[in-house]
């Protein structure tokens, strides 16, 4: 039975746990365990309803259905489901919470800089 988008990309099962940085030029699916760093720079991740992941955040999209703890750093649109669980901060464009999601932290919306790089440190 599948259940991951008709879009090409990445899935990490339920039954995976990763430790350490992970980074990649494809969307990504977490439904399993990940801890460290993500960094999808001009790609989406999706954590699945399994989905734990305790780690900094850097992609162009996030959807969040399961356990996140940690920095969220999206330069386009943040989306926490129903069923998304998250502890810490949000810095993004665009952000969507549903009824029943649990957000504890700082958002910071970003207004549009073009489409030049983002600017360097704060």
């Amino acid at each position: 039975m599948e259940t991951a988008q008709s879009q090409e990309g990445a899935k990490i099962g339920k039954s995976v746990l990763i430790k350490g940085e992970l980074s990649g030029s494809e969307d990504l699916y977490v439904d399993g365990n990940v801890e460290g760093k993500i960094e999808l720079r001009n790609h989406s991740l999706t954590i699945g309803p399994n989905g734990k992941v305790k780690a900094d955040i850097s992609a162009k999209s996030v959807v969040i259905q399961g356990k996140l703890e940690g920095t969220v750093n999206a330069t386009e649109r943040v989306e926490l489901l129903k069923s998304a669980i998250m502890n810490g901060d949000v810095i993004t464009q665009r952000i969507a919470i549903e009824e029943g999601a649990s957000l504890k932290g700082k958002v910071d919306i970003q207004k549009e800089t073009g489409k030049a790089a983002s600017p360097g440190s704060s």
